[in-house]
C-alpha cells in the first residue's frame, strides 16, 4: 500500500473507514452464512473478510504513531460496518424462513391464496381464547416473505404470525405443487 504513504492523513483516514465498512459487512454475511451452515460461502467470505482487515490493520498500525485520528476512522469504520452488513443481509434475505400463522375468522381464505400463489401450506384447527382459529404453516425463502404476509394478511387482516429461522430441511418442500396454480391455472382450464 505505498501509494497511501504519500496522502494527505484525510485520505488515509477514508480509506482506512471505507475498508473497515467492508470488512466488517462480509464478516456480518459470514457469521449468517456459518449459522445457516453455508461451509462453502462461509470459507470465501471469511478469505475476503481477513483479507480486507489485514489491509485496514496495517494502515492503521503503520500510522498510528503520526496520527492517532486513524483510530477513528478503523473504529468508525466497524460500527458503520455493522449496519451496512445487517441492511446488506435483509436485503439478499438468504436462507428460508417457517411462518405459522394463526387465523381467528378467514384462515381458510388465507391459506387458499397462498396456495394459489404457489405456497406449500399445512393447516390444523384449534381452539384459542375467544374460540376456534385455523393455524396455517409453512415454509418458505427469505426473500419471498414479504410478499407471502402481504398475501395472508389481506385475506384476513386478523392474522397473527410468527417467523422463525430455518437452520435444516428438506429441499423436497421447495418443489413445485403438482397442479398448476394463480393465474396458469386459468391457461390449463378447458
Amino acid at each position: 500500500m505505498q501509494f497511501l504513504v504519500d496522502q494527505p492523513v484525510w485520505v488515509v483516514a477514508i480509506f482506512i473507514f471505507c475498508t473497515r465498512i467492508v470488512d466488517v459487512s462480509i464478516g456480518t454475511l459470514r457469521t449468517i452464512s456459518v449459522v445457516q451452515g453455508r461451509l462453502g460461502l462461509s470459507v470465501v467470505l471469511g478469505f475476503f473478510e481477513v483479507l480486507v482487515w489485514t489491509i485496514a490493520i496495517s494502515q492503521v498500525i503503520t500510522g498510528i504513531g503520526e496520527n492517532p485520528m486513524l483510530l477513528f476512522a478503523y473504529a468508525g469504520g466497524f460500527a458503520a460496518g455493522n449496519a451496512v452488513g445487517i441492511r446488506l443481509e435483509r436485503m439478499l434475505a438468504m436462507g428460508h424462513v417457517v411462518v405459522r400463522m394463526i387465523s381467528p375468522h378467514d384462515g381458510p381464505k388465507a391459506a387458499k391464496a397462498l396456495r394459489e400463489a404457489g405456497q406449500r401450506v399445512t393447516t390444523f384447527t384449534g381452539e384459542g381464547r375467544d374460540g376456534p382459529v385455523l393455524l396455517i404453516y409453512m415454509n418458505c425463502r427469505r426473500r419471498k416473505l414479504k410478499r407471502l404476509l402481504k398475501i395472508a394478511t389481506a385475506s384476513d387482516p386478523t392474522i397473527f404470525y410468527t417467523v422463525e429461522p430455518v437452520h435444516s430441511h428438506n429441499e423436497g418442500l421447495n418443489v413445485p405443487l403438482p397442479h398448476r396454480t394463480g393465474w396458469r391455472a386459468l391457461l390449463k382450464m378447458k
